[in-house]
């Protein structure tokens, strides 16, 4: 592990440690799925940064496919709740952005084959 990698992990906890934290918040995020779209948030791109603190407050960016989307509150209590289940994760800070946009090229090959979007 580099020092600059040593220097980005939250304090007191291992690369493995971080990466299994990750792993968890990723699988809670996946749990989430867009109303109107028949796939979870984290596989249609939405998600555009996950950020964890040394006192295990996790901040994620996200988006959504519309600004005007009517269930945007739903998605982020969805987003918060998930997350907040997730073993050493003592909060969870839900920022929506939508700098730069969302489009589809954000959308991984597993979403674009749920949804038949090649």
């Amino acid at each position: 592990m580099t020092r600059d990698e040593q220097q980005s992990l939250p304090a007191g906890r291992s690369k493995e440690e971080v990466e299994r934290l990750t792993q968890g918040i990723v699988a809670a995020l996946k749990t989430v799925q867009d109303p109107e779209i028949p796939a979870d948030i984290f596989e249609l791109g939405l998600i555009y940064n996950i950020d964890i603190t040394p006192e295990d407050v996790v901040y994620i960016d996200m988006t959504l496919t519309a600004p005007g989307c009517p269930v945007a509150g739903q998605i982020v209590e969805q987003v918060q709740s998930s997350v907040s289940l997730v073993p050493g994760v003592m909060a969870v800070i839900v920022k929506l952005v939508f700098e730069p946009p969302w489009d589809q090229s954000r959308m991984s090959d597993e979403a674009r084959m749920t949804l038949d979007m090649w």
